[in-house]
């Protein structure tokens, strides 16, 4: 397992992580900022809240959102990228951590059509950023 940046360095994101974590993502996440929403089953409620991706990788994503969740949760999505098409959907995927606001998703299941998008945008983005 790889270590983190240290928290000056990832603190712009995630300000409540320590300063060193363990990081599990298998591929590099890209800084982003654009809308989702998301859904899922909150005890015997079903959520439906909205936010802001905050990074993405091939794995999974960085949230910014607006309803509280719990590390094991299942959530839905639908990613507003900002490529003027409609928004990307996610069948499933998995909380992996939860601090307030901010949480991390994986992704477990999505179309072959959703997963080939995401990977287009993500090589994009990298393109711009290097």
């Amino acid at each position: 397992m790889k270590h983190l940046k240290t928290e000056e360095q990832s603190s712009t994101y995630y300000p409540h992580q320590p300063q060193m974590q363990m990081e599990r993502r298998h591929a590099p996440r890209i800084p982003v900022s654009f809308g989702l929403m998301y859904s899922g089953i909150r005890k015997n409620d079903v959520l439906m809240a909205d936010g802001v991706v905050l990074d993405l990788s091939e794995g999974g994503l960085g949230i910014r959102g607006n309803q509280p969740v719990k590390v094991g949760m299942e959530l839905s999505m639908f990613l507003y990228l900002p490529d003027g098409s409609d928004p990307l959907f996610v069948l499933e995927t998995n909380v992996a951590w939860s601090a307030g606001s901010l949480f991390g998703v994986e992704f477990k299941k999505m179309s072959l059509r959703e997963g080939n998008r995401l990977h287009s945008f993500l090589r994009a983005q990298s393109v711009l950023l290097a």
